[in-house]
């Protein structure tokens, strides 16, 4: 029978003669069995993968067992042993020159809040202290009051009987050591000296560099006379190319000006100073004077201590000190002055790093004298903006006018503020550019200051590495040589009254 004979008999059973669905031919049950067979290949593929996974797990676990006992086998071998000498391998392994100090210390930074807001503050029992908030760029306070009229004339006595010896010499010393020792061309010169890079000297950009070489306060007009004296601008433009650069000897300017002469006037610095010694054993006001501020700047008191001593400054009639940062950014090249002795290497850069200044007015002055700070809450600070068609916001003598901030010289008030920034974690960061400020000149009078700066180092290792080398020394030795200034060559200068 064929099949259609078949399905023919198959329509016919059907009863009352009604069509009936046809029957699954076998072709429609085959892919029910292969989709069987390929849940069971899938299933077999992964638990294939599945173990690989896990054998090479197992690997790595035995390989960091593995390596783990090679190092503690390696560490055994290089510990000393019962006659307590290491063995060879110890040679191998460079060790550590440096310990790692944890970081157990954070740097309490008083909040400005707003400019003009007021803050009662405790430094002396029995009283409470108004603290003005001046500018938070600079972050910046004044503290009327804080020394009484007695203390002042106690300090300027002190100062007169130690003896006031002029703030500033022409040439910095140890600047030409500095410049032999590090070798530039006057190509390397001329590139660290080109600001804004444009293969031009400007005026801004030579009167920057000669006033931190020389200590000479030179004006766009002195400028262009030195160029003409010696014949330095050939094109008359203002400018000095590179190769107009490279005809001038290193100390062309500075000889021009020895041969001329320059006045008093046209230092930096114009002024008398002494520093008074404030550990133990000195006078009792000096001492008060360090418990206050460190009161004032809650900060540790072994900070306060191992900063530098107080630094007592006459102004006469004339007097000035042009507009400068009391520190200095701190690059992987530059040491800090108070740490070099904990420093561990040696550095062609030192800076002061005075992580807050506070400047104590000692007598009111008959006329100017005041303190500016050019740039302070400034939008933005620009250094090549300072000077500006011939008008140079840091000449204390003729632009203090145009400062953006000035303090009034009261006696007994203090001043202070933060020559840097915060890190973010308590330490300090960079340096606060807001900071510039300078001493307008005295027009009437005598004007008479103090400082004291707090140092810390912004790198803490070299900042705890300093500290525990002092806390080694014995007392005499700690209050003596150790604080220093980088205005102070001889360390005796320290072991004051």
């Amino acid at each position: 029978m064929t099949d259609n004979q078949e399905n023919t008999d198959a329509e016919d059973a059907s009863p009352s003669g009604s069509p009936t669905l046809p029957l699954r031919p076998p072709c429609d049950r085959l892919p029910c069995h292969k989709s069987s067979v390929c849940s069971r290949s899938y299933f077999v593929v992964v638990m294939v993968f599945f173990h690989v996974y896990i054998i090479n797990v197992i690997a790595l676990l035995f390989y960091v067992h593995y390596s783990s006992g090679q190092e503690d086998a390696s560490s055994s071998s290089d510990a000393p042993t019962g006659g307590g000498q290491p063995q060879r391998s110890e040679a191998r392994r460079p060790s550590p020159s440096k310990p790692d100090f944890v970081r157990d210390v954070s740097l309490t930074r008083i909040e400005g809040i707003r400019v003009g807001h007021v803050q009662k503050v405790s430094l002396v029992p029995g009283r409470v202290h108004e603290m003005k908030t001046l500018s938070l760029k600079p972050l910046l306070f004044e503290i009327p009051g804080f020394l009484s009229e007695d203390e002042c004339r106690v300090v300027m006595q002190l100062a007169q009987l130690k003896g006031l010896m002029e703030s500033q010499l022409m040439v910095q010393e140890g600047q030409e050591e500095l410049a032999k020792e590090l070798d530039l061309s006057p190509e390397e010169i001329f590139n660290l000296l080109d600001i804004n890079q444009d293969g031009q000297l400007q005026l801004h950009e030579i009167l920057t560099h000669s006033r931190v070489r020389d200590g000479i306060w030179l004006t766009p007009e002195n400028l262009r006379e030195i160029y003409d004296g010696l014949k330095a601008d050939k094109d008359g433009d203002g400018l000095l190319s590179q190769e107009e650069f490279r005809l001038l000897s290193s100390d062309a300017f500075q000889r021009f000006l020895l041969e001329r002469g320059v006045k008093r006037s046209q230092l930096v610095r114009n002024s008398r100073h002494t520093w008074l010694y404030q550990g133990k054993g000195a006078h009792r006001v000096l001492q008060e004077i360090k418990e206050r501020v460190t009161r004032l700047t809650r900060l540790p008191a072994a900070l306060v201590d191992l900063s530098e001593p107080l630094q007592v400054v006459r102004y006469e009639e004339g007097g000035h000190y042009h507009a400068h940062h009391d520190s200095g950014p701190v690059y992987p090249e530059t040491a800090c002055t108070h740490t070099r002795l904990a420093a561990n290497t040696s550095t062609p850069f030192e800076t002061s790093c005075r992580y807050i200044t506070v400047l104590f007015y000692l007598n009111s002055v008959d006329g100017g004298g005041e303190t500016a700070f050019p740039v302070a809450d400034n939008r933005t600070y620009d250094e090549v903006s300072l000077i500006q068609n011939d008008v140079d916001l840091m000449d204390t003598r003729r632009n203090c006018d145009k400062s953006n901030l000035r303090v009034k010289p009261t006696k007994g008030m203090a001043v202070f503020w933060y020559n840097y920034l915060s890190d973010g974690r308590g330490w300090v960061g960079e340096q606060d550019e807001y900071a510039l400020h300078g001493g307008c000149v005295v027009t009437r009078g005598t004007k008479w200051v103090a400082n004291k700066w707090i140092n810390v180092d912004p790198d803490y290792q070299r900042q705890a590495r300093y500290q525990q080398l002092v806390s080694q020394l014995p007392d005499d030795e700690n209050d003596d040589d150790l604080p220093s200034n980088a205005d102070v060559q001889n360390p005796s200068i320290h072991q004051d009254l």
